[in-house]
């Protein structure tokens, strides 16, 4: 029974695991491969014959150059600025004595229950009063409404799992709240300001309903719209070698990155959802 069990959950295991990793797989095989063999009435699992010129028609034909560099220029600020304002956030609501301070924290994760689409007219009503819409800027304060709560909720987690000991030890030297904060707690949340900025990023980097929304053109559309809007030869057709390499160029840093941090992503999501 027990050898029955554990033959079972291997198989389990490997069903998750090839249902997760087989569609970027193909992509990456489709990415490879030849127009003609994308569409053909016996699919090949291995690119052969295989070409780069979808990768290539992504560079030479596609502004996407630009397009990455748009979502490296607002993933990248929508990330520090939820880590900046999130750390202060996080610090009170983990440190600082005040009665309603676990009702602001259930306000700030319940932020995260209201779809994008719900938000999607104010902010764009907001956006183009303030002359924000299609800027970096814009995107970037939008972002904030997904990347900001789970940065404050994931955060708080790893403050309050930090010794009071610490913290009483700095006020006794004559710290106030933000040197104490600066110099004793800061540092030791490392790791979590890795993973958090971590997911963050990655969550701004594959963003596309406001991208869609808030952008026009080239200047400043990121990534994800940018492969939506690529086009073949004719009106009527759809270049899925050119998306899936597309795909492929954005992804795999993201891959790397995750391999990378696995550990600490891990730790993080679970301080986050036990402490306090």
């Amino acid at each position: 029974m027990r050898l029955f069990n554990r033959l079972a959950f291997y198989l389990l295991v490997a069903f998750i695991v090839v249902y997760s990793v087989f569609p970027f797989y193909w992509a990456v095989i489709s990415s490879f491969k030849p127009s003609d063999a994308l569409f053909s009435a016996n699919p090949s699992f291995l690119p052969f014959p295989w070409t780069l010129d979808h990768y290539k028609n992504v560079f030479l034909q596609a502004n996407f150059g630009r397009n990455l560099l748009n979502s490296l220029i607002v993933a990248g600020g929508a990330t520090l600025l939820s880590l900046g304002l999130g750390v202060l956030a996080a610090y009170a609501l983990g440190r600082l004595p005040f009665p309603p301070r676990n009702a602001v924290l259930y306000v700030v994760l319940a932020m995260t229950l209201f779809p994008q689409i719900s938000v999607l007219s104010g902010l764009f009503i907001l956006l183009r009063a303030t002359e924000l819409f299609n800027t970096h800027l814009g995107l970037i304060l939008s972002y904030l409404l997904f990347t900001l709560p789970f940065t404050i909720w994931v955060l708080t987690g790893y403050f309050r799992s930090l010794p009071q000991e610490l913290e009483e030890a700095a006020y006794v030297d004559g710290a106030t709240p933000l040197q104490t904060l600066l110099r004793i707690m800061l540092p030791l949340t490392g790791p979590g300001l890795v993973t958090t900025g971590l997911l963050a990023f990655i969550a701004a980097w594959n963003e596309y309903l406001f991208a869609l929304t808030f952008t026009v053109g080239d200047r400043v559309k990121t990534v994800p719209p940018a492969i939506a809007s690529f086009g073949g030869a004719t009106p009527f057709e759809i270049p899925w070698g050119s998306i899936m390499a597309a795909s492929v160029v954005v992804t795999v840093p993201l891959v790397v990155l995750v391999l990378l941090f696995q550990q600490r992503i891990v730790a993080g999501l679970t301080a986050g959802a036990v402490k306090g």
